[in-house]
């Protein structure tokens, strides 16, 4: 599991074997078909933690029904991600229905560059966003003092998604961009010949276009 490696979008998330509140997991593989995200937090029973699990178990089934499923993880052991489940089911009514790893020792959090030297052993908040065929597609990491927006990890999946099955970009704050709305952004023309072409697709309605390097359409 030790890696000097730095990780970086469009790497492949590395093979790891792990142990988690639903048993034993192999990441990437088990996941081979679905996308899915690892999120660390820095510790079990802990206020800002707790209400990111809610919060997360909240949002799960949308997650699912973006085939995306989540993974949680901290240095703690499974006895302890156990209790601190029964303990936000008796207290809040929610379930934690998706895994929580248990890195006692840290290898995990370490190779996936989750520790802040500054704050001990303890994992900041990362996020590793991870397509269907097990490569990083978007990394995020908060300090242990702010909590995440379990939304915007959401919409970012959903961006992601969107991106990559259509061959466009996102505005700012997609589907709720200021300037264009739910539009999504088509490739900048690129030649003269493209030029002419965004011309002509904005003539026959087909795009919208503020100049020809900036040019924008309904999903269809």
């Amino acid at each position: 599991m030790e890696s000097n490696k730095t990780l970086k979008i469009g790497d492949r998330f590395p093979a790891v074997t792990v142990h988690t509140t639903l048993g034993e997991k192999t990441l990437p593989t088990d996941y081979r078909g679905k996308w899915f995200i690892l999120f660390s937090h820095p510790g079990d029973f802990t206020p800002v933690c707790t209400t990111e699990f809610i919060s997360f178990a909240q949002w799960n089934d949308s997650f699912r029904q973006l085939n995306t499923e989540l993974i949680g993880l901290s240095i703690d052991q499974v006895f302890s991600h156990l209790k601190w489940m029964e303990w936000i089911k008796e207290k809040t009514g929610v379930d934690i229905t998706f895994p929580i790893i248990a890195d006692p020792l840290g290898k995990l959090a370490k190779m996936l560059g989750m520790i802040d030297p500054e704050k001990g052993t303890r994992p900041v908040r990362g996020v590793f966003i991870v397509d269907e065929n097990g490569i990083i597609k978007q990394m995020l990491y908060y300090p242990q003092e702010v909590g995440r927006n379990i939304g915007e990890i959401w919409r970012s999946v959903h961006a992601l998604q969107t991106a990559h099955l259509y061959g466009v970009s996102t505005p700012e704050n997609w589907p709720n961009n200021q300037l264009i709305g739910s539009h999504v952004i088509i490739p900048p023309a690129d030649t003269v010949a493209k030029i002419k072409e965004r011309h002509e697709q904005q003539a026959q309605g087909i795009v919208q276009c503020l100049d020809w390097w900036f040019c924008y359409k309904k999903l269809s």
